[in-house]
């Protein structure tokens, strides 16, 4: 296994929902008479259990305490496809198509493969009256079914979506995707991420990356899960996507050693040696009697990438 290659083993996969950076509530008194600004004492919360918060009150169709739970998440992970998707159908639920469309698009933008969003969009542009544009949906839904041609991990899905946007360009009535887990601790999550472990070890990054985005619908924007998406992209020749990934990860957790190390790591593949530094740094401060990650992207920066990563 290469020597970049640290992944979680069974036994860490319970301790998946720990942040390396804990982002829940704030300390320190309110009420006035204290030394801190407003600012300081404003609340803070955890955008994975604000996830889990939103889809819950979704499944209770609690559609506004929904929409807050995850207006919330999108203060700290603005472009997370998930929660932009999830943020839709609460807008849904309140009975504004338009404003879940905008959020269906953004989604999409994030990642365009997103069959869920894609189908929330087109049922969105129907009940808006907009039938050009969602057939426009249903047509690129139709393309990627028939790119993955009931090889994928995304074929029942898929199906399931143009099914959906035909019955509803029809006339039908016509339902959303279900939701994910409602657990905060979701053991489905938890086996997709050991699932997703196990292949990147052995190399099978393409259904690694397929167990992260389903272990990514369940836990929402965690840092662990949004780091190994990251690193699954690198090892897929997509240095974009993979950069998108570490950034989205270190939004929400600033301080996430594995972040900065493999986001350092490739701006060593780039070429970009001061950025590489600059994340070193960061690990130098946050670790401040040593720790691998530093020490590992050290390495990269004196004697460039191993000859097998």
């Amino acid at each position: 296994m290469p020597s970049s290659v640290r992944l979680a083993s069974a036994g860490a996969i319970l301790a998946l929902l720990t942040l390396s950076t804990p982002l829940g509530a704030a300390g320190g008194g309110g009420g006035g008479g204290g030394s801190s600004m407003p600012s300081d004492s404003a609340p803070r919360y955890d955008p994975v259990v604000e996830y889990q918060k939103g889809v819950a009150a979704l499944q209770a169709s609690n559609f506004k305490d929904a929409k807050r739970a995850f207006d919330r998440v999108l203060a700290v992970a603005p472009k997370d496809a998930n929660t932009l998707y999830m943020a839709g159908l609460a807008n849904d639920g309140l009975g504004k198509p338009k404003d879940a469309s905008k959020l269906y698009e953004k989604a999409l933008k994030s990642d365009k493969a997103h069959v869920d969003a894609r189908r929330a969009l087109a049922l969105a542009l129907v009940a808006t009256g907009e039938p050009v544009k969602a057939q426009a949906e249903l047509d690129a839904l139709k393309t990627a079914a028939a790119t993955c041609a009931s090889a994928c991990a995304d074929a029942a899905k898929l199906d399931a979506a143009v099914k959906a946007v035909s019955a509803a360009l029809a006339g039908q009535q016509a339902a959303q995707a279900p939701l994910p887990p409602a657990e905060t601790v979701s053991s489905a999550g938890d086996l997709l991420y050991g699932e997703a472990v196990a292949l990147i070890n052995l190399r099978r990054y393409d259904a690694a990356l397929a167990s992260l985005y389903r272990a990514a619908e369940t836990f929402g924007p965690h840092p662990d899960v949004l780091t190994y998406l990251g690193y699954t992209q690198r090892k897929l020749g997509r240095p974009g996507r993979a950069e998108d990934y570490y950034r989205q990860a270190l939004s929400v957790a600033p301080e996430h050693r594995g972040a900065l190390e493999y986001y350092g790591e490739l701006k060593v593949e780039r070429g970009d040696l001061a950025g590489a530094r600059a994340n070193l740094a960061k690990l130098e401060a946050i670790c401040r009697f040593g720790c691998y990650e530093a020490e590992e992207l050290r390495r990269w920066i004196e004697s460039g990438p191993p000859a097998i990563a």
